[in-house]
Order: structure tokens, then C-alpha cells, then sequence
């Protein structure tokens, strides 16, 4: 049997006001606008890739799934290096958390954050963000 690779491409972020988040997300965020397409008045699609990511967001009306804005919890992003992506958010204007530590490495590694280094965020609808530190996969 061949084994069959799922990647997951595509999280749809419920927004109040595209325009906005398109702004937070691609500006502040650093984000890739991959497109922004609007079939009159009733659609619209935005999608946007964290740089280095095989994964993008979706933003928009009318083709995605109806949710509330802001509901949405637990998206993570990882990063090679927790302080350095901290001090490119402060940077950029997003109100982010300070680094903080959840629990012990465990693998040992060169990297004390590695693995349980984070960051918290949200967009400005409330979606909440993490960020977590790992600078190597095995």
C-alpha cells in the first residue's frame, strides 16, 4: 500500500471587516497576499501565507464557512527563533505577550526554549494565536 500524504492547506480565520484583517495580517503579520478576489459584491476571498508556510488563511464573505468572528482559538505558528520573531512583532505593532515557558524540554536540546518557548496574540477580531519556538525536526 502507498502511503497517502495529508497536508493541510488552507484555515479559514472569521473575520468582521476583511479589509482590516487583510491590513493586520499581511502588515503587521508579514503575511503573503496570495490573492484578493471578489465575484461582485456578495464573495470575496482573501488568502494569505505566513512566509515559509505550506499552510494559508483564508479571509472573506459569501464562499466561506459561516463563523463568528474572532471565535477562533488555538492557531499556531513555529518559529526557529521565539525571541527574535517577539522583538519582529513588537516591531510591527502587534500587541503580543511576552516569551513565556510551558513546561520542561522533552528532548534536550542546544536551545533551552525549544519546544516550549511561546507567544500569544490575537487579530484585532479576537482570533487567538500562539507561536511556539523549534528550531530543529528530527
Amino acid at each position: 500500500m502507498v502511503r497517502m500524504n495529508w497536508t493541510l492547506e488552507v484555515v479559514i480565520v472569521p473575520v468582521s471587516d476583511i479589509d482590516r484583517a487583510k491590513r493586520f495580517y499581511a502588515e503587521q503579520l508579514g503575511f503573503h497576499v496570495d490573492h484578493d478576489t471578489a465575484f461582485g459584491d456578495q464573495v470575496r476571498i482573501v488568502q494569505l501565507t505566513p512566509p515559509g508556510s505550506g499552510c494559508s488563511i483564508v479571509i472573506g464573505k459569501g464562499a466561506v464557512p459561516e463563523m463568528a468572528p474572532g471565535s477562533l482559538r488555538g492557531l499556531q505558528l513555529v518559529v526557529r527563533d521565539i525571541t527574535a520573531a517577539h522583538a519582529e512583532l513588537v516591531a510591527r505593532g502587534v500587541d503580543v505577550s511576552d516569551v513565556t515557558t510551558l513546561g520542561e524540554n522533552p528532548t534536550p536540546t542546544p536551545h533551552p526554549l525549544d519546544n516550549v518557548g511561546f507567544i500569544f496574540f490575537s487579530d484585532p477580531d479576537g482570533n487567538g494565536w500562539a507561536v511556539q519556538q523549534i528550531s530543529s525536526r528530527s
